[in-house]
């Protein structure tokens, strides 16, 4: 797969930047047929680090409902936890 259509968006939230901090991982809103080696080639393409382990997993699309009975649902998605090389950084700014 093509680097910048496997990965989405970065993921940013408390529990994502207390994982950053204590084990250099970030998460990525990734393509939910993207593996494993596609994620991890795209990470190392797009910001050129080193990569230790990738974890994937799937998230479920939630039931919303917007002012009548019938219900919709959200889009399903995949995450992506990348754990980087020790020293190596992505920079967020």
């Amino acid at each position: 797969m093509d680097a910048y259509r496997t990965v989405d968006r970065i993921v940013l939230s408390e529990k994502g930047t207390r994982l950053t901090e204590a084990h250099n991982t970030y998460q990525f809103r990734v393509d939910v047929r993207a593996t494993k080696a596609d994620v991890r080639s795209a990470i190392e393409h797009l910001f050129g680090v080193t990569v230790v382990k990738v974890n994937t997993l799937n998230r479920k699309g939630k039931k919303k409902r917007e002012r009548t009975r019938n219900y919709g649902t959200t889009a399903r998605w995949k995450k992506a936890l990348v754990t980087l090389k020790p020293g190596d950084a992505i920079d967020l700014t």
